[in-house]
């Protein structure tokens, strides 16, 4: 019988569509050896090694067939975009190919389905029609509404304008939120109800429609769930460094719903390391549970990453691991791995070590109590005016011994690792996160930005040094790292941000050496100006997109050299791989692997795209949330900024709250606005009124749509407020043409460049 890399081999190298009869006439294979080969098939798909569907041919899992059907997703201008119609590759995104047309006749439109002949090509797949087929169907999440005794559907995507009729109900009412398949084209296009999902303003709906919209798996086999239990029943194992002696602490949001870490410091007391601290930062050990192969391990690597939204968690693992078994609880005894460091006065980190341990928490704190219990100790300020508003009851919460042996040291040795971190100068944007507030039954009490304390900086400090120690420990002993990679900013985004900065008359010079220090050195030039959060936000636009991958390249944002995500293995399976490596590499028992580099190389790109899709599913989720709560304003008038200009108008959120809405050009009356792009402003022509960048204004909000997240706003007299430029921005000038359409986004005329 041939090895599993054998058979990869040939499948990837064949030059015809590989089957299991293709594979058997090129290993000499007998009619008897069939059975021992489809149970190595059937095998090396369970492992991930490959995808495939009866009475189809193999291919790599997250490969694509050599001949396919493929269905057009994006058609703009020469360039057409497609996906395989049917792809079984369990936690690999679907593959996007540009599709090479042959001549104009017969042009591709999105929907349109093809059969194609691919190629892999650089770091993407090229795919060439074949033959166009009869066009499919496309699924669709909406709302069903009925007007004029005809049933309709609008969808939940903010760009989504039109609606259409439904030809097939199957049960579905007015209001209900629906699953459907759109048919047909161009005017005559028809939705059919293919699943109705309930009420779209209950509470926990919003997340429901991220959930369906980004095709996240949130429901578990009973088989998967029948193996999460057998191996949650494990005995920790033998050989484990007994830790339960030492006062461990988790400190984490009050409404956490799993640990995945904890820490602790004292004084050290080596000679060598005078003034200097050794900590233990305890991270649950998931390797121990979740074996690679497992169906645990593959329904990880399918989720990449638990989702977070304000009203639930899609959690990578299934509960009883997850916020049981793994979760480091106060009073239980849990299998960890410890990271011991040895930290100088200075904050930098001496020595690491890493072992498979047993811990037994002595506390589970929220942040606002620790920093409450820290600050009335440390600080002596009277419970009353506590800096986190807190009463004497809530502070009794944490036991006074408890600040002394393990809250004091804890800080302490943070101000160390803090002034290491002040030399590094890693990137430093202080912007607010939105946090929204439920009552009980799921239901909207207050939308408010998250308060940053001393403690969630602490903890950051605290996991950055864990996730260095164990890329060097992994680097020192040869072994694969999945790094966390984030790359310099490219030049274009530099020049950019340049033109950008030159508007407000900020110096940005290109010719340096750019280093995340360069970037806080112009926020702290522009000190308290009108406009510093907006430069904070254009220098997170000019940052890249970081990644996973087994290659390094540095973590630039740090600052750092060599950095892995080791700290939260419940929660991201990039940190369950960096678990395993350190297990086999140590030789700390079973659990362990050392992935090959392209095994690598696949994993990493298949978690960071499951992470943006977890990104986008969550912003869009809050968006309708916050959509949900000023929709009881409609109509109000309220101090709003602008977050976005564009040559159709301009975007602002409501000041303390968020959520982007559009402030349409037609709404700014029937002057025409030059455009000016590196500037990033609205200019009337006549009156020199400015919409610009980071601008406050009073707004008018006209509508807030729950389902779809988007809110729409207009100036409160319904034109230009008259408000002339602003003194802090110099109007450039320039003889841009004039697009002549009244009452359209067409009265913008438009400076600079197109991009």
């Amino acid at each position: 019988m041939p090895t599993r890399q054998q058979i990869l081999d040939f499948i990837t190298s064949s030059d015809q569509p590989a089957g299991k009869r293709e594979i058997a006439r090129a290993f000499g294979l007998h009619a008897q050896d069939k059975i021992a080969l489809k149970a190595l098939l059937r095998d090396m798909a369970d492992e991930g090694l490959i995808d495939s569907a009866p009475g189809r041919a193999f291919h790599k899992m997250g490969g694509v067939p050599k001949v396919t059907v493929l269905r057009v997703t994006d058609a703009d201008g020469d360039t057409v975009w497609a996906v395989p119609e049917r792809w079984e590759a369990e936690g690999v995104p679907v593959p996007r190919l540009r599709v090479r047309e042959r001549g104009k006749r017969g042009a591709l439109g999105v929907g349109d389905r093809i059969l194609a002949r691919t190629e892999e090509a650089g770091n993407g797949w090229i795919a060439h029609p074949m033959k166009k087929l009869a066009r499919g169907e496309e699924a669709m999440l909406g709302v069903v509404k009925e007007e004029g005794g005809r049933l309709y559907l609008q969808g939940v995507e903010k760009k989504e304008r039109n609606s259409y009729v439904i030809s097939e109900r199957n049960g579905a009412e007015p209001g209900d939120l629906v699953l459907a398949e759109k048919s047909g084209r161009g005017p005559r296009i028809f939705a059919k109800v293919t699943e109705v999902l309930g009420d779209p303003f209950a509470p926990r709906s919003f997340s429901l429609i991220a959930i369906h919209r980004h095709s996240i798996p949130n429901v578990f086999s009973d088989e998967l769930l029948d193996e999460a239990e057998r191996v949650a029943e494990q005995e920790l194992g033998k050989g484990r460094e007994d830790l339960r002696h030492i006062p461990i602490v988790a400190i984490d949001p009050s409404d956490a719903r799993d640990h995945d870490d904890a820490v602790w410091a004292a004084p050290d007391d080596d000679p060598k390391n005078e003034g200097g601290w050794k900590a233990i930062v305890a991270i649950a050990d998931v390797s121990f549970y979740v074996r690679p192969g497992s169906l645990l391990d593959r329904e990880a690597r399918k989720r990449g990453n638990s989702v977070y939204f304000p009203d639930r968690v899609v959690p990578m693992l299934p509960e009883v691991l997850s916020a049981d078994v793994c979760s480091l609880k106060q009073g239980v005894d849990r299998a960890a791995m410890a990271c011991h460091l040895q930290i100088s006065a200075k904050g930098e980190i001496k020595g690491w070590r890493f072992t498979r341990a047993v811990v037994r928490l002595t506390a589970n704190i929220a942040y606002e109590d620790a920093q409450a219990a820290i600050d009335v100790a440390g600080e002596k300020v009277d419970v009353a005016s506590s800096p986190c508003g807190m009463s004497a009851e809530e502070l009794a919460g944490v036991d006074p011994a408890l600040v002394d042996s393990t809250l004091r040291p804890l800080w302490a040795c943070w101000r160390a690792l803090n002034k290491a971190r002040e030399k590094r100068e890693p990137l430093d944007l202080d912007l607010p996160e939105r946090r929204i507030m439920l009552d009980e039954k799921g239901r909207i009490l207050s939308v408010a930005p998250r308060e940053r304390l001393d403690a969630h900086k602490l903890i950051e400090d605290y996991m950055i040094a864990a996730n260095v120690a164990a890329a060097k420990a992994l680097e020192a002993r040869k072994a694969p790292v999945m790094y966390r990679v984030h790359e310099p900013p490219s030049r274009e985004k530099l020049v950019a941000l340049k033109e950008y900065l030159k508007t407000l008359e900020v110096e940005f010079a290109l010719g340096q050496v750019i280093r995340p220090s360069t970037f806080n050195h112009v926020i702290a030039r522009v000190a308290e100006a009108e406009f510093r959060e907006e430069v904070m936000i254009q220098v997170l636009r000019t940052q890249t997109q970081a990644y996973y991958g087994p290659q390094n390249a540095g973590h630039f944002g740090l600052a750092l050299g060599s950095y892995a995500h080791f700290t939260s293995p419940i929660r991201r399976y990039a940190d369950l791989v960096v678990h395993r490596a350190l297990v086999e590499s140590n030789k700390l028992g079973p659990g362990g692997e050392l992935p090959s580099d392209p095994e690598m190389e696949k994993t990493g790109e298949t978690i960071s795209q499951l992470e943006r899709r977890a990104m986008e599913a969550e912003r869009e989720t809050i968006d309708r949330y916050v959509a949900a709560y000023l929709s009881a304003h409609v109509g109000e008038v309220m101090e709003a900024r602008i977050t976005g200009v564009q040559n159709f108008g301009f975007f602002a959120t409501v000041d303390g709250v968020g959520g982007d809405g559009l402030v349409p050009a037609r709404d700014l009356g029937r002057e025409y606005f030059r455009y000016d792009e590196a500037a990033q402003q609205l200019v009337g022509e006549e009156t020199g009124e400015t919409f610009a960048l980071g601008q406050r204004l009073p707004l008018r909000l006209v509508e807030a749509n729950p389902v779809s997240g988007a809110l729409r706003f207009e100036l409160p007299d319904g034109k230009g407020s008259g408000s002339g430029p602003r003194p802090d921005r110099p109007r450039k000038p320039g003889p841009p043409r004039v697009l002549k359409r009244r009452g359209r986004p067409a009265n913008i005329k438009h400076q600079g460049k197109k991009r």
